[in-house]
């Protein structure tokens, strides 16, 4: 029997509709879907997944129905969602977007439906992919089985309490991997979730977490950083008592903030680490000890564990010591799919990610991240963490809050939201004598507004494209 991710007791509240279903509603729209999806030919299903009712459904009926689902971006551009339906030859895609139905398919029900009824059948514990890459390359599909999607649910609802008295908001995309983990966890939980499809910086979605008595928030860095211009108090929502954060490292100024903020208000801040790889979140910050250890992401969630892999290749959990992040656990994904053929395979990795994080552990076992090995960029030869100079213009004292920074040849680009241009050069300045090199090597420009991915991430890509 399929594994279930719907627990006793959840409710799904349909802000735009004003539609409420309860578990036994909720089921029976559920295995509707099921059984129309198993009528479809072999394949994985393509699900343009936006952050409504459709689409849950969708999802939830495809995992019903043991047919794997590749949960994509709604946004994405007509190339790369034709490129991925040459690449993968899915069975649909649901919904058909506009424009011309691709060769081999035909419209049917507003689905695209291969006509070719053989086709490559995914290994039978696929459940889920989802494209990796976030914000800065071309994406990868990460093939995640059911049982990693239901231990990463389930060890999440664990360590953060979630139980029948939470109600979560659709604060992310279900497409994004955070978002995923967010709905997953509450479903396990038999908990509450609303679809609010504003997203978490509209007016309608503050509203619908006073209406609804929203427990919980999940944001991402970018968020955070807009809630403080907009001087969030969550003591205006009387029943919000968590505020989970993932997606990238948060500013250690924010932490302290927010940290502060919800203990006032009687909740907790919880800083999570999490790729989508892991299904995708791998370790959790206590709220209760926040304030002890701000640079830090928590110990593995239960069943999984960290080590730290030397340039070597030798791996070791002592205190202390930098390294690349490595993680095992059974939440970890089966591999990545590169065509049709690669998602009829089996679990490539055994429970083992490297991260491509850096990173280290303390005498608890609490993870330290430090930097990404991959976000580097050379000013006249000389490497430089990019994470790292967006916090360097951040700390110049010049009013740079939301900077993005991109390598570009022999210099690096920092993307600045809103400020002037006397204040680029300053900025430049200020970098080149931090780091004793020449100014000229850190091309600060002003930008009316940093792009963001449907996750709320910063689009690293789209700002390359501009240079």
């Amino acid at each position: 029997m399929t594994p279930r991710l719907i627990g006793s007791g959840v409710r799904i509240v349909d802000r735009p509709s004003g539609r409420s279903l309860g578990e036994s509603a909720l089921r029976a729209e559920v295995a509707c879907v099921a059984a129309e999806l198993a009528e479809l030919p072999p394949g994985v299903l393509f699900l343009r997944a936006e952050v409504d009712l459709p689409s849950l459904l969708g999802y939830l009926g495809a995992f019903e129905a043991g047919r794997a689902v590749a949960l994509l971006d709604p946004a994405l551009a007509p190339g790369r969602l034709a490129e991925l339906v040459r690449r993968f030859r899915p069975s649909a895609v649901i919904p058909a977007p506009t424009g011309d139905v691709p060769e081999g398919y035909h419209a049917r029900e507003g689905r695209w439906v291969r006509r070719d009824p053989d086709g490559v059948a995914p290994h039978p514990d696929l459940a889920v992919l989802l494209a990796t890459s976030g914000s800065t390359g071309k994406p990868r599909l990460a093939r995640l089985s059911r049982s990693a999607i239901l231990a990463n649910a389930r060890a999440i609802a664990d360590v953060l309490g979630i139980d029948g008295d939470d109600v979560a908001p659709t604060c992310l995309p279900p497409h994004y991997s955070y978002g995923l983990s967010v709905l997953n966890s509450h479903l396990v939980a038999g908990a509450t979730v609303v679809i609010e499809p504003s997203g978490i910086l509209g007016r309608d979605f503050w509203d619908a977490v006073g209406e609804h008595g929203c427990t919980s928030l999940a944001a991402v860095p970018y968020h955070f950083e807009m809630l403080r211009r907009l001087d969030f108090d969550p003591v205006r929502y009387p029943r919000l008592r968590s505020v989970t954060q993932a997606g990238g490292k948060l500013r250690t100024e924010l932490i302290t903030e927010f940290d502060a903020k919800m203990r006032g208000a009687g909740g907790g801040l919880f800083v999570m680490y999490g790729q989508t790889e892991a299904s995708p979140r791998m370790a959790t910050m206590p709220a209760q000890r926040l304030a002890e250890k701000p640079g830090s992401v928590g110990p593995a969630l239960p069943g999984g564990r960290f080590s730290i892999r030397h340039n070597d290749g030798s791996e070791t959990t002592h205190p202390k010591i930098t390294g690349e992040v490595v993680y095992r656990g059974p939440n970890v994904m089966m591999g990545y799919a590169e065509d049709a053929d690669t998602l009829a395979l089996g679990d490539r990795l055994g429970g083992v990610l490297t991260t491509g994080d850096l990173g280290y552990l303390d005498e608890e076992g609490f993870l330290f991240i430090t930097g990404r090995l991959q976000r580097i960029g050379r000013v006249f030869g000389n490497p430089l963490s990019l994470d790292d100079l967006e916090q360097a213009a951040r700390a110049t004292g010049l009013g740079i809050d939301v900077v993005a920074a991109v390598p570009a040849e022999d210099k690096v680009v920092l993307f600045a939201e809103g400020i002037a241009l006397e204040v680029c050069k300053a900025a430049s300045q200020a970098l080149g004598e931090r780091l004793h090199l020449h100014s000229s090597g850190f091309d600060v420009r002003s930008i009316d507004a940093i792009p963001l991915l449907g996750s709320g991430k910063i689009d690293y890509q789209a700002l390359t494209d501009r240079i």
